[in-house]
């Protein structure tokens, strides 16, 4: 598998490097003599860069399209499968499956279907655990609906944690895309939400670890 540095983390990594080099320059500075600290101090920054660039790779993975199949949108563990009333658009009941992402997770997303995107909103919230079930209603989120060709309608959500403060997404409405396509990245953990009829038939557990744009989360 071929792994890249996602465009959106080198303002992040280039930052750091800087910071990193101005406090190591700082610490010589004023502590000439080399010490003991010295060299855990350079170990602990090297560790912090080495987790800071290895939170933005972003692995190329190729698939078949099958809008028949909905795949996961993003790497992690399925933390909710459960009936909801989803109230932002549908207003009625649906079923939702969400896959919470640690900071050592891939943060990159991709299109869990493929189609046209009808409905996109980035609504401005709290920053709960990720993990919790109300970080879905309230935490800083973007929604996207997408209707695809056999005219089902897949909403899903991009959704802030504790940690996460920035959500990159790439929807835009009446944008067609393809099942698979990167849809976005977010910052320093989070959450995926995937809400589908009632007839869908839900292929993965809870607790099961789940690749985004490999695992098969439902099919229609």
């Amino acid at each position: 598998m071929k792994i890249k540095l996602h465009k959106e983390g080198y303002p992040v990594i280039i930052l750091v490097f800087l910071l990193l080099a101005a406090i190591v320059v700082t610490i010589n500075v004023l502590f000439p003599t080399q010490t003991f600290i010295h060299v855990f101090l350079y170990l602990a920054g090297f560790v912090f860069y080495f987790f800071v660039v290895r939170f933005f790779r972003d692995p190329i993975r190729e698939l078949v399209p099958d809008n028949t199949k909905i795949i996961s949108g993003a790497d992690g563990k399925v933390v909710v499968i459960e009936e909801v009333f989803e109230k932002e658009y549908f207003n009625e009941m649906r079923k939702q499956v969400s896959v919470f992402m640690s900071p050592t997770n891939v943060h990159v997303n991709w299109f869990p279907v493929g189609g046209n995107i009808k409905y996109f909103r980035h609504n401005h919230g709290f920053y709960f655990i990720a993990s919790k079930p109300k970080s879905s209603d309230e935490n800083e989120r973007t929604t996207t609906l997408i209707e695809t060709p056999e005219h089902k309608e897949i909403l899903f959500r991009q959704i802030a944690g504790t940690v996460a403060r920035r959500i990159v997404c790439y929807s835009k409405e009446n944008k067609t895309v393809e099942q698979g396509e990167e849809m976005g990245i977010i910052k320093f953990g989070s959450r995926f939400d995937l809400f589908l009829p009632l007839d869908a038939e839900i292929k993965v557990e809870i607790g099961q670890k789940v690749t985004g744009c490999e695992t098969l989360i439902a099919t229609l």
